[in-house]
């Protein structure tokens, strides 16, 4: 993927504002951006990767940021998501006291957004916060990595127990998207086309039309695509850095989407598999709000097109899913909040969903062939 021009994105949160660098060959440079932003050389570093994807990459960001002055200890944690709980954050709270890491320091995040949003949370309370990087691997982690959500999972809920805490800038390698096996590289493209059935419309479309070519990881298809989605990303953040309103409309396809994770099981139906179908459920939603019926059948479409699941396995009980979405931060009052779209490209949040609507939803998904 080489000669892939660098693009660069700026999430606006006045003193506390952050660069996203895309491109090509990134790692090779990470210690020159850690200086470019001011981390300090003279605290220890940790990075923390997985199983995964250290072979692959932990070597040479290592290699970098040493080259460049700073004082390295490295952590490797389980792949999957059952790595964000509770127990691998106290072995990483461990393995940061053990390096040393002060007020100063920094924890570098390597790998997808689980990786990330458990190394970002232990920067978030280690020493009441210490600086974080993220470096994504993964094409899903290009929505994760962005907006300084950090969380873990409870056994029951997923990312219940988190916190707000933004990097202080995002280093997306492109050159490590190939080492994705299919199957995630289609979790990971479902975000990018939320990005763009939430905010923009051409978006949406282009990804429609060319979706062999994401598929295929075309480089130059590929950054384009990412810088997109980052965008509509940043600018949705920079207004509503702690979810107070706009913000909530990334959730779209969410509700459902996290009860089927925990449903299924955490890592049997990936993140982004869980959310193209919930993004189906809210699109039939749309429909008993009065909204265009069609966009259920635009959004399975697209969808499909990028190989994603649209209806919910047979064996996720209708009953463990309804009480999953109860116990989710979005469940207020007795009712049910969605992200309903209104139109490719517009949704709005409705706090006013009936749950038998949302439980005939389910019925309907599990159902059909």
């Amino acid at each position: 993927m080489g000669g892939v021009e660098m693009r660069e994105l700026t999430v606006e949160l006045g003193d506390r504002s952050y660069p996203i660098w895309i491109g090509s060959g990134l790692l090779r440079r990470a210690g020159e951006m850690m200086a470019r932003r001011g981390v300090s050389a003279k605290s220890p570093i940790l990075l923390v990767t997985d199983e995964a994807v250290d072979p692959l990459y932990g070597g040479v960001v290592q290699q970098a940021l040493e080259e460049s002055g700073y004082q390295m200890s490295r952590t490797v944690v389980p792949s999957g998501e059952k790595s964000k709980s509770l127990a691998v954050y106290d072995d990483l709270i461990t393995a940061a006291l053990q390096a040393g890491l002060d007020r100063k320091s920094a924890i570098v995040a390597l790998g997808g957004g689980v990786v990330g949003d458990l190394a970002g949370f232990a920067a978030a309370t280690y020493m009441r916060g210490v600086k974080f990087v993220q470096m994504p691997t993964t094409i899903l982690a290009h929505d994760s990595s962005v907006g300084g959500k950090v969380a873990v999972n409870h056994r029951l809920a997923k990312n219940i127990i988190g916190a707000f805490h933004q990097p202080e800038f995002v280093l997306y390698d492109l050159d490590t998207l190939r080492s994705l096996p299919p199957r995630e590289v289609r979790s990971g493209l479902a975000e990018v086309v939320k990005h763009g059935l939430i905010w923009d419309e051409a978006l949406a479309a282009w990804c429609e039309q060319h979706a062999d070519r994401l598929l295929a990881l075309d480089p130059d298809a590929l950054g384009y695509a990412l810088y997109e989605g980052c965008k509509v990303k940043a600018a949705v953040v920079s207004q509503d850095e702690r979810e107070n309103d706009l913000r909530a409309i990334l959730n779209l396809g969410h509700t459902i989407g996290h009860a089927l994770e925990a449903v299924a099981g955490y890592g049997k139906l990936l993140h982004g598999e869980a959310i193209a179908i919930g993004m189906v459920g809210a699109a039939r939603l749309a429909a008993r709000f009065g909204y265009d019926a069609g966009l259920a059948d635009a959004y399975e479409r697209l969808l499909r097109k990028f190989g994603l699941p649209v209806r919910i396995p047979p064996e996720c009980a209708t009953d463990a899913i309804m009480e999953a979405m109860r116990r989710d931060k979005k469940f207020r009052e007795g009712r049910m909040v969605f992200v309903v779209p209104t139109a490719i490209g517009r949704v709005e949040i409705r706090s006013d969903v009936p749950v038998d609507w949302v439980r005939e939803i389910v019925v309907g998904l599990k159902g059909e062939a």
